[in-house]
């Protein structure tokens, strides 16, 4: 089987929310946290980021596709996320 990708969300410095993709959620934190170059540039600028939100999905195309249907939701909608998922590992 192959590795599992993650979609996730990242609260900035700003409280904004950052979402990407990855195979590694940990390495690509401290990327987003501490490379010059490896960060995305919209975490770059507004760091720390913080992890706040994750899930999991079999392939690359799904954790594309689920990450693209997060892009579209309102801040709204993606502190909701947030907060039920913060809600779910409390209990």
């Amino acid at each position: 089987m192959s590795q599992p990708w993650y979609v996730y969300l990242l609260r900035c410095a700003d409280n904004s929310l950052y979402c990407g993709v990855t195979t590694d959620l940990n390495r690509r934190v401290i990327e987003h946290n501490q490379s010059p170059t490896r960060g995305a540039k919209y975490t770059r600028v507004r760091r720390p980021v913080e992890l706040v939100y994750s899930e999991t999905h079999a392939s690359k195309s799904l954790a594309c596709q689920r990450e693209y249907a997060i892009k579209q939701l309102s801040k709204s909608k993606k502190e909701a996320l947030v907060k039920d998922q913060q809600k779910n590992t409390l209990v």
